[in-house]
């Protein structure tokens, strides 16, 4: 029997170096970040040279078409950098690199990278309909490239870059049930207003719907004419001071049940369905990195080991479900907020092995293109 195993391939546009990674997504695990790990091919005519490998991360944190007299809203990030070529020592290789190798001869050369654990996960801003470029966030790439040494002016034609992603998965156990209960007293009048809000679970996954169980008990005399529910998005662009903003992506608004006269109670449970499909136009919604050809959704919630952790250059989000009660122009309102985690799962299926007799499935990208500046335009 034949197994297949699948490869991505991207080559150089004078094609002299060809790379192959055998995955674009590297998981997060909070200690440490899965090794990058790939083979380069080299053409015979370049065997005299040097040949080095970088992790690119690129934070972009305004529009390209603001970018006037001189101005600049991007920072590159080189995270690793080291000689593939020649070799500076015998490696390890893995399963993957091994069977590479044997399939492509004595011009393969493996390498692998290593993500410090602190390095910010790939996420996007959603542009505007009218914006244009590469929109706001960030991304990260494998660049190969041939030079007299790390820091040499990288040239059009011997150049390869892949763009990849750093992702988390939603932790395997739940965390403890999410519940409060705020109350709210009235100047010149007795009693109080009470709200209990409490979600079914913490970890939610991606197309599940939020249950918020509400509670009013009112103990005052008020009138609660309308309630309010919504998931609130945070994005910290962790780079300003004043970076952080909320965005609902979900909500429901309703008066059944109401008006709840004084001395009621009220028990509901109110459904939210977080999803991108429904915030498509939002511009600044933050999104999982995308890379070409597949969908995105909703970023995934930011996990970190410590709080001390955030990457300056970084975008952290996360997500809380706010329920608002509306008392009329002389009572106020009464708020409550619950955070909660928003995650993918870890996949279910066993990483395939790769067996002696394997064969790579390879899918290719077109070549890079870069500017005669010698910066990359890092398409795929």
């Amino acid at each position: 029997m034949v197994f297949n195993f699948r490869v991505f391939k991207k080559q150089s546009p004078n094609g002299k170096l060809t790379m192959y990674l055998g995955k674009r997504d590297f998981v997060d695990h909070i200690s440490g970040v899965e090794p990058i790990d790939g083979v380069i091919v080299i053409d015979n005519e370049y065997k005299d040279r040097k040949i080095f490998g970088q992790i690119i991360c690129s934070f972009r944190y305004g529009r390209e078409e603001d970018e006037v007299m001189g101005m600049n809203f991007q920072k590159d990030l080189y995270l690793t950098s080291e000689q593939i070529y020649p070799p500076s020592e015998k490696s390890v290789n893995t399963k993957m690199q091994e069977r590479l190798i044997n399939k492509l001869g004595e011009s393969c050369y493996p390498f692998t990278f290593t993500l410090p654990p602190s390095a910010p996960a790939s996420i996007t801003l959603q542009p505007g309909s009218n914006d244009e470029g590469q929109p706001c966030g960030v991304h990260y790439y494998v660049k190969i490239f041939v030079g007299e040494n790390e820091t040499d002016r990288t040239h059009k034609r011997g150049t390869v870059t892949m763009a990849i992603r750093k992702i988390q998965y939603a932790p395997s156990k739940q965390g403890r049930q999410p519940c409060t209960v705020v109350r709210k007293d009235f100047m010149m009048s007795p009693g109080e207003l009470e709200l209990e809000v409490t979600l079914d679970k913490q970890l939610y996954h991606h197309g599940e719907k939020v249950a918020v169980n509400i509670c009013i008990r009112n103990n005052s005399n008020k009138v609660v004419k309308k309630i309010k529910a919504m998931v609130q998005q945070g994005v910290d662009v962790v780079l300003f001071q004043n970076g952080q903003y909320r965005t609902s992506v979900a909500s429901m608004e309703t008066q059944e049940g109401c008006p709840i006269q004084p001395g009621s109670t009220l028990q509901k449970v109110i459904y939210l369905l977080p999803l991108l499909s429904s915030n498509k136009d939002r511009r600044g919604i933050a999104l999982d990195g995308q890379l070409k050809k597949q969908d995105s959704n909703l970023a995934s919630t930011t996990l970190l080991a410590s709080p001390d952790q955030r990457d300056a250059f970084g975008i952290i989000v996360s997500y809380a479900v706010k329920v608002k009660l509306y008392l009329g122009a002389l009572g106020g309102e009464l708020s409550a907020e619950l955070p909660f985690v928003l995650m993918h799962p870890k996949p279910n299926a066993k990483e395939k092995l790769i067996h002696a007799d394997s064969q790579a499935d390879v899918e290719t990208f077109k070549q890079d293109t870069i500017d005669q500046d010698g910066e990359d335009e890092k398409d795929d």
